[in-house]
């Protein structure tokens, strides 16, 4: 299952952010981490995935730029599980609690073709939310740029400490199981206020170390389009 929570704005500031001359702003990793390949996606992102040599066997790290920058910072286990995630501009952190009636795993998708997860986050605010739902290999094989994915179907369920709903999602995503991580796909996401949106956030290009865009923080795919309809729900203010 892939992470869309907030979390901690201090970690954005061990990520380098160098400009060359004539050339887009490159992401550089923390001292001791290294960048292994950048993802750009549909819906006007671009995720940059490394692993750090501090952390735990297994663990992986991303983070995710849209038009304004860095959006979206995250670390997940050898079992995908979702360890910590972090809103940079808003200072939000989520971390997993120890705790889990089902925690997710990655290993328990693939030897059974699905996983059904339960468990609880808490922010550094204060907040617990808790998350339950299913991933579900369909057994359908995708190639893109070169890379075979195999296709997820998914639900989500969050709710609060108290118990009411907050957020549903559901759609398809992709796994690899080289890679050991989930990417994004098409999904339906509603929120306690009622509103429902339709997003797609399926990689496009893999860019690995020496080719080009490796790095690259500016996303490619769908911004005009994001543009058109920010401009037209701003219309209707």
């Amino acid at each position: 299952m892939l992470p869309h929570l907030a979390a901690l704005g201090a970690l954005a500031a061990l990520l380098a952010l160098a400009p060359l001359p004539g050339r887009a702003a490159t992401f550089t990793p923390p001292q001791g981490c290294r960048l292994e390949v950048t993802v750009q996606n549909r819906g006007c992102t671009v995720s940059q995935y490394y692993r750090c040599s501090a952390d735990p066997e297994g663990h992986q790290r991303s983070a995710i730029f849209g038009q304004d920058g860095l959006g979206h910072l995250s670390r997940i286990d050898a079992e995908t599980r979702w360890i910590e995630s972090s809103d940079p501009q808003t200072g939000l952190e989520d971390r997993l609690v120890d705790e889990a009636a089902d925690h997710a795993s990655f290993s328990t998708l693939l030897k059974d073709g699905r996983d059904d997860f339960d468990f609880w986050t808490e922010s550094n605010s204060g907040e617990r939310l808790h998350h339950v739902g299913e991933d579900i290999l369909t057994g359908e094989t995708v190639t893109i740029d070169g890379i075979t994915l195999e296709r997820t179907r998914f639900r989500l369920t969050t709710r609060d400490a108290q118990g009411a709903v907050l957020i549903t999602r559901e759609g398809q995503q992709f796994i690899s199981r080289a890679m050991t991580r989930f990417f994004g796909g098409i999904e339906t996401q509603s929120d306690w206020t009622g509103e429902r949106r339709e997003t797609n956030d399926s990689p496009v290009l893999f860019q690995f170390p020496g080719e080009t865009g490796f790095g690259a923080t500016t996303p490619q795919f769908d911004c005009d389009q994001l543009m058109t309809q920010l401009t037209h729900e701003r219309a209707q203010l």
